[in-house]
């Protein structure tokens, strides 16, 4: 199951995100400007990772931001929409003042960045929870501020997270995790690509057998992360590699996404001469986002 700042992170994917740091007494908090070309407006979203704040401090944060006047860091980065949900090309012009450029496809005219209204309409992302009758309480202080406020904590993550079914599932030997499994599973989830990931999808109290072979069945796709760990694990991994090369063939379609990492195709071969005739993605040469890129193609086209 996604966190609640990998939904900050990877929601409103269509916009171009400008990465941006709030400072309020001390406290420091993620934000990004979001603008969307498509509809013309611009607006802001706002990440607070520490737990147990004040009611407090969510009305000194909304009383500090102020169209037009609050002084805001940019922090470097910017995110670009997938070419799939920008019809058009952009242009980023990192100079003073910053500004980002779009053309539609078939249009001759730009359309910048500076010429796009604020829409007054703010996402804070908390990981203090707060009672439904503050939310509402702080939506009407909100409006006093002139934002149109939406609060999203952890009764959003797991609404959330109901409605989200895991397309792939990540095979690998526990020893991969920080290497590979994680990034990728993070990666793919900025994509708007759903996995089963143990990290994700298990809770405490959950049947493990129960909880594999679900995802096993239910997944779109399985991605194997093979790497020497996985090749002499006899346990888990192996159980689950039978599995899904039996779902291949009662079903007869192919299910199998390789990564390769510091394997070479003799010693994948000798583990399964079938999975070495299975294209991969060698995670050594291609590196993470790349590999993400392609997994995303694989899995959602």
């Amino acid at each position: 199951m996604a966190t609640l700042r990998q939904y900050f992170d990877t929601d409103f994917s269509h916009c171009v995100r400008v990465s941006i740091k709030i400072d309020l007494n001390g406290i420091k908090q993620d934000g990004v400007l979001l603008y969307d070309f498509n509809g013309l407006m611009a607006f802001l979203a706002i990440y607070v990772g520490q737990k147990e704040l004040d009611f407090d401090y969510f009305i000194k944060l909304l009383s500090s931001l102020e169209y037009g006047k609050t002084q805001i860091n940019l922090s470097g980065q910017v995110w670009l929409p997938a070419a799939k949900s920008f019809p058009g090309k952009l242009h980023i012009k990192n100079e003073n003042p910053f500004e980002i450029l779009a053309q539609f496809f078939g249009d001759p005219e730009w359309v910048s960045s500076n010429s796009i209204q604020a829409t007054h309409r703010l996402f804070i992302y908390s990981e203090t929870d707060i009672s439904e009758k503050d939310i509402i309480k702080l939506k009407k202080i909100a409006k006093e501020h002139d934002h149109e406020l939406q609060f999203r904590s952890e009764e959003y993550r797991n609404s959330r997270a109901m409605t989200e079914n895991p397309l792939a599932f990540i095979s690998h030997d526990s020893r991969d995790k920080d290497d590979v499994a994680r990034k990728l599973a993070i990666g793919l989830q900025k994509m708007m690509c759903p996995v089963w990931y143990d990290e994700f999808s298990l809770k405490v109290g959950d049947n493990l057998r129960t909880s594999i072979e679900k995802g096993l069945k239910e997944c779109k796709k399985c991605i194997l992360i093979i790497s020497p760990n996985f090749i002499s694990n006899n346990g888990w991994t192996k159980k689950e590699f039978d599995s899904i090369f039996t779902r291949e063939i009662i079903e007869e379609q192919e299910l199998v996404l390789p990564i390769w990492y510091n394997v070479t195709k003799q010693q994948v071969y000798d583990y399964s001469p079938s999975l070495a005739n299975i294209k991969a993605a060698v995670w050594n040469d291609l590196g993470e986002e790349e590999v993400c890129r392609q997994l995303n193609i694989s899995i959602t086209q």
